[in-house]
């Protein structure tokens, strides 16, 4: 009878558990008791149901997806920054819209509205450049605030699991039921598994291990790793970590590797630092490369022989002439010479050279095609961070843009992929799980042998009754 009413309360802790995170199915575990004529049983204590290979399978599946998810995400919102030839603001278009403003005011020189829109759409395409960069920065941003909040999460983790891997020796020890203390264990280490690929060892004490796939030591045997990050609140495109002006990952004080092949490669974080230190910097590169492409085509040496050697463009660094020491980062501070700005009534220039002492004959149009035909121009660029291949400017945009549509493709498969993966696993892990109707029908065992059990009992007393009455 006991322990008929112990199984109808962990049936109905079963079904009220079945779609609790980390629960596992709970059973008696019981041996005949039997002393001469006597029968029975005894209840030894309560079996928690799980599967630790499936269990291991998908954390593994967690991280996997955690990485591929992050990399998505800055791969997709770059491709929104860029934007693609068909959408109006993209940096195709904006480089479209500069051509075709050029080409109209080379039609009728004379036409001040024109020459106005050439500086309008000169505007606009630095404007984008500065756009797209902050956007990786602030991609780049996200990532090291992202691993400065998972770095504390796993450590407050590694402390809660060692706590727990204690009060389990302790509950195991004075043979108390530890199997809330388990799916605590089991919940909280499952709130990590995306963030780096886990390994759990069970100890014979009921404590469990924890390592990286790599091989770290994160916990055991009460010796807990204290993980090291120090987050920056501003990022720009020259800070690296290889420079030393970002910071890297510790275990116990000891740095160690964050790249893909690092210990703690294959998880969210491994992912944000891959973000950081690797994608949005090549990014940054290429498109600081561009916008070079651009102020060297159109700066000292191009079609505008009125500027000097060591006179500003038509496209400046925040207003200074550009350099080749100060490509990195340029796409941030790219602008179009103040000379020439909308509104500013020099719009002039862009017809009769950018310093020009006076206006010139007003049907002139070579400057605007000379203009026109350096970006057309088949060159080599002059960054080492493009594709060495010679091509005009329109290509090399294109190249950049399509290899960012290219990426996000890929990354959209591979979440696909991974996602698919973890569904799978996660379903196994849930088959082995509460289900309802068994446990329904175990119920209905269960009162059915509380009735049988109820009803001896009931013989025996009459029995009894008439024994005395003898």
């Amino acid at each position: 009878l006991n322990a008929n009413a112990r199984g109808a309360s962990l049936v109905a802790s079963n079904i009220s558990n079945a779609t609790t995170e980390g629960y596992g199915r709970r059973s008696l575990e019981l041996t005949p008791s039997s002393i001469g004529t006597s029968g029975g049983v005894e209840i030894h204590g309560v079996l928690r149901r799980s599967d630790p290979a499936v269990i291991a399978d998908r954390r593994q599946a967690d991280a996997r997806l955690g990485n591929s998810s992050t990399l998505q995400t800055f791969a997709s919102g770059l491709e929104d920054a860029v934007g693609s030839s068909d959408v109006p603001g993209s940096l195709p278009m904006r480089i479209a819209a500069f051509e075709n403003a050029l080409i109209v005011a080379a039609a009728n020189p004379s036409s001040a509205q024109r020459l106005e829109s050439v500086a309008h759409a000169g505007a606009n395409l630095a404007r984008k450049f500065n756009d797209v960069s902050d956007e990786i920065q602030a991609g780049r941003q996200a990532a090291d605030r992202s691993i400065g909040l998972q770095v504390d999460r796993l450590n407050q983790t590694l402390t809660r699991v060692d706590e727990l891997n204690q009060e389990i020796v302790r509950a195991k020890a004075r043979k108390g039921d530890t199997a809330a203390l388990l799916d605590e264990r089991q919940r909280i280490i499952d709130g990590v598994s995306d963030m780096v690929p886990l390994r759990m060892v069970e100890r014979d004490n009921g404590e469990v291990s924890l390592f990286t796939r790599r091989g770290a030591i994160l916990l055991d045997g009460g010796l807990k790793a204290e993980i090291g990050f120090s987050g920056k609140n501003a990022i720009d495109p020259e800070m690296t970590q290889a420079g030393g002006q970002l910071s890297g990952l510790t275990i116990n004080g000891k740095p160690i590797d964050t790249s893909s092949a690092g210990v703690f490669a294959g998880g969210t974080i491994a992912a944000q630092f891959e973000v950081r230190d690797e994608i949005a910097v090549t990014r940054q590169a290429e498109l600081d490369g561009l916008a070079r492409e651009l102020a060297e085509r159109l700066g000292p040496g191009g079609p505008d022989a009125t500027i000097g050697a060591t006179d500003a463009g038509l496209f400046t660094n925040a207003g200074v002439p550009f350099t080749a020491a100060d490509e990195v980062g340029f796409a941030q501070t790219i602008e179009l010479n103040s000379l020439v700005a909308p509104g500013s009534g020099g719009t002039w220039r862009l017809r009769d050279g950018l310093y020009a002492a006076s206006q010139g004959e007003v049907g002139d149009a070579d400057l605007l095609n000379a203009i026109s035909g350096a970006l057309s121009e088949v060159a080599p660029p002059v960054s080492a961070s493009l594709d060495p291949s010679a091509r005009s400017y329109t290509n090399l945009v294109s190249s950049f843009v399509s290899d960012v549509a290219g990426a996000r493709v890929r990354r959209d498969s591979e979440q696909t992929y991974q996602a698919a993966s973890h569904l799978a696993l996660r379903e196994m892990e849930l088959a082995i799980g509460v289900d309802t109707d068994q446990e329904l029908q175990r119920l209905m065992e269960i009162e059915q042998h509380y009735a049988a059990n109820a009803q001896v009992m009931s013989v025996v007393d009459d029995l009894m009754e008439r024994l005395l009455s003898i």
